[in-house]
């Protein structure tokens, strides 16, 4: 009976061993509410637990700047969900610069996008553009010009979104690789609050891009404003892909 049992122990551990597979890797993401982005977080965690679930990887998912006071070696990736740079402080910000030489990716996620010019000029020309300003909350056809990149995998050629349209100066760098643009004729870029100005950019208004930066990889996407985009599925693909690609370096399609 003894030896029955120790069997039955034994083929059931061999049946769990697959289901316990390890993680292919974790990714760190920040979201620290702040004065116009508080209520994402509550549609964006669930989501990214169920990415991260699907996708296989392991997910910290931080309220508060205390991850980037231990080690971050850990993390294949860093996204930064509405979080700008300017929430670190200090030793905080020396660890991300030497988490980056080492090779590590980050995500950049629209509100992570705008920083005060001259606090954290590393910080700037990771993101890669200066921003300049947004009009309105609006929709508009966003389109996909390069299809090479895992962020556009799933997204369609040409596609409605509904967001706020940042604009940016000239980029720091040469090297930013543009993935999506924004149709100004598709909306009014002018549609600001009365006192400020917007133009609009004319062609092309990138919203999203990367690039290779000090060591690592940088990802940014100008896209995420409004929490329910945190549910939409396509948002999410891209998303996932520009993950993906901070975390491995995998994924360009070779032209």
């Amino acid at each position: 009976m003894k030896t029955i049992v120790l069997t039955l122990v034994s083929a059931l551990a061999l049946l769990a061993g697959p289901v316990q597979a390890q993680q292919q890797y974790k990714v760190l993401v920040a979201a620290i509410p702040n004065r116009y982005h508080n209520d994402y977080a509550v549609v964006a965690k669930p989501s990214f637990e169920r990415m991260a679930r699907r996708h296989n990887f392991e997910l910290v998912w931080a309220w508060n700047t205390a991850p980037f006071d231990g080690e971050l070696s850990q993390y294949a990736a860093i996204v930064f969900l509405n979080t700008p740079g300017e929430e670190l402080q200090g030793a905080q910000r020396q660890r991300l610069e030497t988490y980056v030489r080492a090779g590590g990716g980050v995500v950049a996620v629209h509100r992570a996008l705008i920083a005060a010019p001259g606090q954290w000029p590393w910080f700037e020309r990771l993101i890669g553009r200066p921003f300049r300003t947004h009009p309105y909350i609006q929709t508009a056809a966003v389109d996909v010009v390069d299809r090479n990149f895992p962020a556009t995998f799933g997204l369609p050629q040409r596609w409605l979104w509904t967001d706020e349209w940042y604009e940016f100066g000239p980029p720091h760098s040469p090297d930013l690789k543009v993935v999506l643009t924004v149709d100004e004729s598709s909306y009014d870029p002018t549609l600001i609050w009365p006192g400020q100005k917007a133009e609009g950019m004319g062609k092309p208004h990138p919203v999203a891009w990367y690039h290779h930066y000090d060591g690592g990889r940088s990802f940014v996407t100008a896209l995420g404003h409004t929490p329910d985009l945190y549910s939409d599925s396509l948002y999410l693909e891209h998303l996932y892909g520009g993950i993906y690609w901070a975390a491995t370096g995998r994924g360009i399609v070779p032209e």
